[in-house]
C-alpha cells in the first residue's frame, strides 16, 4: 500500500535524458566549456525564470564563449543535441499515476510544451509546472507548494523524484517523501508496486 497522494517528478535527468556523450564530444572537439557555461547558474537561471527566451539563452552561452563563428557552431550543436524518454521510468510513473496524480516539476526553459510534445509526452502527466511559467525554479519552496497544489495533495502526502540532491533536500524541508534519481532502480522501490 502506498503512503502518497501523489507524485511530483522532474523531467530532466530522470524523464528526459540528454546524450552526455555528444555535449562531451562538443567540449572536445570545438576546445570550448560549452556544457559548463550552458549549466552555469548565471546563465540558465534567467531562461528557467522565464525573464529571457531558450534562443537568448543560446545567445548569452555564445557570448560568454567570446562570441566568434567557433562558439556560435559548437553552441547551435549543443542545443540540437538529442534528448530521449527513459523508457522504463515511463512505465514506472504511468503505473502510478494509475493509482495518484502525477504532476512534472520541472526548471524549465519556454520551449518546453515543444519538447514535451516531441517527446509524447504532453498528456503524460496530470499537470505540468515550467519554473519559465510559474516564475520560481527548484529549489525554491514556492515551486512545491505550487505542484502539490495542482496535485490536491498535501505536501507531506507527496512523493518528490529529482536528479538533483538539493532539490529533493528542499522537497524533504517542506515533509515530502523524496528520492535522489540516479537511475530507474532507485524509483522502482517505491513505484514497483504500480506496475501494470
Amino acid at each position: 500500500m502506498t503512503t502518497f497522494d501523489a507524485i511530483l517528478c522532474d523531467l530532466d535527468g530522470v524523464l528526459r535524458q540528454f546524450d552526455d556523450a555528444v555535449q562531451a564530444d562538443i567540449d572536445a572537439r570545438y576546445g570550448l566549456p560549452v556544457t559548463a557555461t550552458a549549466l552555469d547558474p548565471a546563465i540558465i537561471t534567467p531562461a528557467t525564470l522565464g525573464h529571457i527566451t531558450q534562443a537568448q539563452w543560446a545567445e548569452s552561452i555564445v557570448a560568454a564563449l567570446g562570441g566568434g563563428e567557433q562558439a556560435r557552431k559548437a553552441v547551435e550543436e549543443f542545443t540540437a543535441v538529442p534528448f530521449r524518454v527513459d523508457e522504463e521510468v515511463r512505465a514506472l510513473l504511468a503505473a502510478a499515476r494509475e493509482r495518484m496524480p502525477l504532476v512534472l516539476v520541472t526548471n524549465a526553459m519556454d520551449t518546453l510544451d515543444e519538447h514535451l510534445a516531441l517527446l509524447g509526452l504532453t498528456s503524460f502527466a496530470d499537470a505540468v509546472v515550467s519554473s519559465a511559467r510559474v516564475g520560481v525554479a527548484k529549489p525554491d519552496r514556492r515551486i512545491y507548494e505550487i505542484a502539490a497544489g495542482l496535485a490536491g495533495a498535501a505536501p507531506d502526502r507527496c512523493l518528490f523524484v529529482d536528479d538533483r540532491l538539493e532539490n529533493v533536500t528542499a522537497a524533504q524541508a517542506l515533509g515530502m517523501t523524496g528520492v535522489h534519481f540516479r537511475t530507474a532502480a532507485d524509483l522502482a522501490a517505491v513505484l514497483s508496486p504500480f506496475r501494470s
